[in-house]
């Protein structure tokens, strides 16, 4: 039997709900009459409903449960010769696969070999090759930073652009060929003239004229790794000392050689 009570919206009302139920013995359902009670339920119900969230559980990728009443059917079937082309194409290359345990070598690390050498260039630019070798002199044989230095403070124009150039073949050389940044040096500079001489008419005195010559170049160089500044400066130093000959710090074991003067008088 099924009992219906019918309770106001008074929260003493509410609390009723375990002791009538405890005491018929029964389920009971309850029927709120307020309005307000209901409306709230219908609101929290509401909210606690998501439509994306039941159609991400509805079409989830779920695993796959083994079916043993469709396993003994495939197998039938296999027997058969009732399958389909791609469960008979599977099966036909297992069963030609041979059981065999073949232990592979592993692969070879081939370590790449470290670059002796980086070789950077700038573009054609508006400027005599003339002048642009004497700022291939230079820079060339010096270390890396010390180049940059000398250009930094040269009074000449085109040395901003050299500049550049040199702190990215620097970048170069240590990013892409992992060379040692404080071993750099210019090993080689030389420059070349550009593809197009750009000439262009000149007037001259008595309608007569001549041709002016624009020209462009181009400089290159090479980065290696050698000595840094300062052992180029320790040995330097030593090469020095080494010329220095003093009777205080070495003794010669031979009778002291005083001969006379060559003019006595």
């Amino acid at each position: 039997m099924r009992y219906v009570v019918n309770i106001s919206a008074d929260v003493a009302a509410l609390k009723l709900k375990h002791d009538i139920a405890s005491h018929l013995g029964t389920p009971v359902q309850f029927r709120i009459t307020s309005s307000r009670i209901q409306w709230q339920c219908q609101r929290r119900a509401a909210s606690s409903y998501n439509p994306l969230q039941w159609i991400q559980e509805k079409f989830a990728p779920k695993a796959r449960k083994a079916d043993p009443v469709e396993g003994k059917k495939r197998g039938e079937q296999e027997k058969q010769g009732q399958q389909n082309v791609f469960e008979a194409a599977v099966n036909h290359e297992k069963v030609g696969q041979p059981k065999t345990t073949t232990t592979e070598n592993p692969p070879t690390v081939v370590k790449k070999k470290k670059a002796t050498q980086h070789k950077y260039s700038t573009a054609n630019f508006k400027i005599s090759h003339r002048k642009l070798n004497m700022i291939g002199r230079q820079i060339s044989g010096k270390p890396i930073d010390h180049a940059i230095v000398q250009m930094q403070f040269s009074e000449k124009r085109a040395t901003s652009r050299i500049k550049s150039m040199l702190a990215t073949a620097k970048l170069h050389a240590t990013a892409y060929k992992n060379m040692d940044p404080s071993k750099l040096i210019v090993s080689e500079a030389w420059v070349t003239k550009g593809p197009k001489q750009l000439k262009r008419l000149e007037p001259r005195g008595r309608g007569k004229f001549g041709i002016r010559v624009h020209p462009d170049s181009r400089m290159h160089v090479i980065l290696r790794e050698g000595k840094t500044f300062e052992q180029l400066r320790k040995e330097q130093r030593e090469r020095r000392l080494r010329r220095i000959v003093s009777a205080g710090l070495v003794r010669e074991d031979v009778p002291l050689r005083n001969p006379a003067r060559t003019w006595q008088w």
